[in-house]
């Protein structure tokens, strides 16, 4: 029997449109938007000014603090403008403004596709590359990578855990790099394994795969201590703690992260990332992402320039289609629905995906609960749903930190079971907004 783990979870529709189209790079834009923050924790700082010249991989803004990312010019030109600009979110952020002039990279990053399967840095030497390239976690969460290679004093880990789960509908960008990019991304496990210390590493990979796992396996039986393991399709294995319990049956405990329990999760992309920025001297300037939905006679995975606006990639697809009427960044689970397809991509942009009208419109929310019960049975983290909206609603911050509203990692799984149509996920995150808040307010 498939492992998966034990607790909640749903299977939507899978629809991986795009799961076999290789992936194809995308023309440059005139015109590159390049946040400065596309991470987790504190914005980086421009380190560039209007008028100035640029190239591929030259640092642009530096991380302002360890839980922060370098970002990187990833076109060559003239930087237009250091002003804020709408992104994915619908608000306008601080952003570097690039006009593209040619396609001039730094000397030193190694652009051959030759295998550089040696690992001549050490984990120091390794973990800070990875912090230069300004890698982030390329799952969505966006967390700064050095971070979690920098294993806290008094904690050890023991297993690497690679995430080529995949589990959001539509997606298929992880999928292609296993297939298209399989000896990189060992080498980059390997590589990963080093500056964590570890023996052993496992890359989960849902059983909708199969083409990946078995090509995977093939691969890997040439590097020692991966491991490849076929799991079960449902959602939302992909969340780290699901993951975890999943392949080596630990529980990460509630407010912890998974170096409690003696791990450490990366991607797939992520791992393809460090090795080109270990190997090739490549900071984290382009990213593979899927261009997807129904009505779409032509789906695909590209490779794109970060701060490339999304509109580019929809022309490289064939166009909105007419009865388009939302098109979301990311996941249909987790991700958000677009106030403009001018939009950059960012770090953290997995998928596009356009919905038709019949697709975008929230069904009617009934008058009240009807305690089915459905959303817990769904949660994936042991929550109670109806309970945290009803606290939500009232305010009652406290309470909702009792029952751990901060555990949810925001899935999605609760609203899509709800018959009742209940916006359970847009009041649990005004909850955990509160009780985020109220907690930082403690500490100071």
């Amino acid at each position: 029997m498939l492992k998966t783990f034990p607790k909640g979870g749903v299977h939507p529709p899978e629809n991986k449109f795009s799961a076999d189209k290789t992936i194809e790079a995308l023309p440059l834009p005139e015109q590159v938007v390049i946040p400065i923050s596309q991470h987790i924790g504190a914005p980086a700082a421009a380190v560039v000014a209007k008028g100035d010249k640029v190239v591929v991989g030259q640092v642009i803004a530096k991380a302002a603090g360890f839980v922060s990312a370098n970002i990187h010019s990833s076109v060559s030109g003239t930087v237009a403008s250091l002003d804020p600009v709408l992104d994915s979110t619908g608000y306008k952020k601080p952003a570097i403004t690039i006009t593209v002039e040619g396609d001039e990279w730094l000397a030193e990053i190694d652009r051959s596709p030759d295998l550089k399967k040696d690992i001549n840095l050490s984990a120091e030497e390794i973990v800070a590359k990875v912090n230069e390239a300004g890698i982030v976690g390329l799952g969505g969460a966006t967390f700064p990578s050095h971070v979690k290679l920098s294993v806290p004093k008094g904690k050890k880990a023991d297993v690497l855990i690679i995430n080529g789960v995949e589990c959001e509908p539509y997606l298929t960008s992880d999928h292609r790099l296993m297939l298209e990019k399989a000896d990189e991304l060992m080498v980059g496990i390997s590589i990963l394994k080093k500056a964590l210390g570890v023996e052993r590493a496992l890359i989960g990979v849902e059983n909708n795969k199969r083409d990946a796992i078995a090509h995977l396996k093939q691969v890997s039986a040439g590097y020692a201590g991966i491991e490849v393991h076929a799991l079960k399709v449902k959602y939302p294995q992909g969340g780290e703690k699901q993951l975890i319990k999943a392949l080596i049956n630990r529980e990460v405990p509630s407010g912890s992260l998974p170096i409690e329990v003696g791990t450490v999760v990366h991607n797939v992309g992520t791992a393809f990332a460090v090795y080109e920025a270990v190997q090739k001297n490549k900071p984290l300037v382009e990213r593979v992402v899927t261009v997807t939905g129904k009505k779409l006679e032509n789906p695909g995975n590209f490779m794109v320039r970060i701060g490339s606006p999304i509109s580019k990639l929809i022309e490289a697809v064939g166009g909105l289609p007419d009865d388009t009427a939302k098109v979301v960044n990311g996941g249909p689970m987790m991700g958000k629905a677009l106030s403009t397809i001018e939009a950059p991509v960012t770090k953290g942009t997995s998928g596009v995906i356009l919905f038709p009208e019949n697709e975008s419109l929230r069904p009617e929310v009934q008058p009240s609960c009807i305690r089915c019960g459905k959303c817990i049975s769904a949660c994936a983290m042991g929550l109670e749903p109806y309970l945290l909206i009803r606290l939500s609603q009232r305010k009652m911050t406290e309470r909702m930190e009792e029952e751990r509203i901060l555990d949810c990692m925001e899935c999605g799984s609760c609203s899509y079971v709800c018959p009742a149509n209940l916006p359970l996920l847009d009041y649990i995150r005004l909850g955990k907004g509160d009780v985020s808040a109220m907690v930082r307010a403690r500490k100071n």
